[in-house]
């Protein structure tokens, strides 16, 4: 059922002991919007806490100074999945909460309608645009954490304003967090301009094994188990590596994959206007958005990419 910022507010305002469910591999987007939300809901006299598959890389939670007090375990009443778009984007969490997901506030054009109640704003380029709104429906005062957290996933969503999925109402809200005390000078430093001695040797790494096809239209990054051994990093530092592929001259189709433990693996997919990435992130299970999606594959690498660059090729070519 769909719902709008009122009614969302509403609901909440009507639960407690709300569980609140990030995707896996978290971005700044599930991320911030997570911990906003929590914090929100705990100055209302609720028990909440967030949780992911994975584990937030600590430069995210010591952006959110009191994020940590969100932590506490209780038995979960109500369960709400921010900035997820299909059940299986969390992970191994999906298998215990599929279908059992109250609502979803998201903003994927591609979101499956899986929770009972969903607030969904495709038009907005962050998940946390929309939070900030049920934050102020919600009645509650924003403070810096709430401010720094939503910063942050509005930011990192449109890699620091520069997607064309920002919006005038991106601005907007961005500003509005900015006079609330939002740390946007530092935030965009941590998120865009530093990088850690393991994350900049994956990234030589992932540079130096980059494959083209289709005339140099499709780029292919992988990024393999054995990579994250020689270099020390891990997956949590992987979010810089898939806008890569677009930067490059001539490339319409990025296509980032990541090797899970399992032998399986994630592709980030990055596009231009030819390629719509939803669509081609769909075709094999996936969503997303025009030219930021995702999908899961339950193959090895060398599989999922051959079926990915013959997809992405068929679509070059319409």
């Amino acid at each position: 059922m769909k719902i709008n910022v009122e009614k969302c507010a509403q609901i909440l305002k009507e639960q407690d002991n709300i569980l609140i469910l990030a995707h896996a591999h978290p971005d700044g987007d599930t991320v911030g919007g997570s911990f906003a939300l929590c914090l929100a809901l705990k100055k209302l006299g609720k028990k909440a806490r967030v949780i992911c598959a994975d584990e937030f890389l600590p430069k995210y939670l010591n952006l959110i100074d009191g994020s940590l007090a969100c932590c506490e375990a209780f038995e979960e009443e109500f369960i709400v999945a921010v900035d997820v778009a299909t059940e299986n984007l969390l992970g191994d969490l999906a298998e215990q909460y599929s279908g059992r997901i109250d609502m979803c506030i998201d903003h994927h054009g591609t979101n499956t309608g899986y929770a009972k109640y969903l607030l969904l704003n495709a038009d907005a380029a962050a998940a946390c645009e929309t939070v900030l709104k049920v934050i102020k429906a919600l009645k509650v005062k924003i403070d810096k954490p709430m401010a720094n957290a939503l910063f942050i996933g509005i930011s990192t969503d449109t890699g620091c304003f520069r997607y064309a999925s920002t919006t005038s109402n991106t601005y907007r809200a961005a500003a509005e967090l900015v006079d609330l005390g939002a740390d946007n000078g530092t935030i965009n430093r941590v998120m865009f301009e530093s990088k850690t001695r393991t994350y900049a040797a994956l990234e030589r790494l992932a540079i130096e094994g980059m494959r083209f096809y289709d005339d140099d239209r499709i780029c292919v990054i992988k990024i393999t188990q054995d990579m994250y051994a020689r270099t020390g990093s891990s997956e949590q530092e992987t979010d810089a590596i898939a806008p890569l592929t677009r930067q490059i001259e001539g490339v319409e189709v990025g296509l980032t994959f990541r090797e899970k433990p399992d032998g399986t693996c994630k592709c980030s997919i990055r596009t231009l206007d030819s390629v719509n990435a939803a669509e081609l992130a769909a075709a094999f299970g996936g969503g997303g958005h025009k030219q930021a999606a995702a999908c899961r594959f339950d193959c090895g690498v060398e599989d999922a990419e051959k079926m990915l660059v013959e997809k992405a090729s068929e679509m070059l070519s319409v």
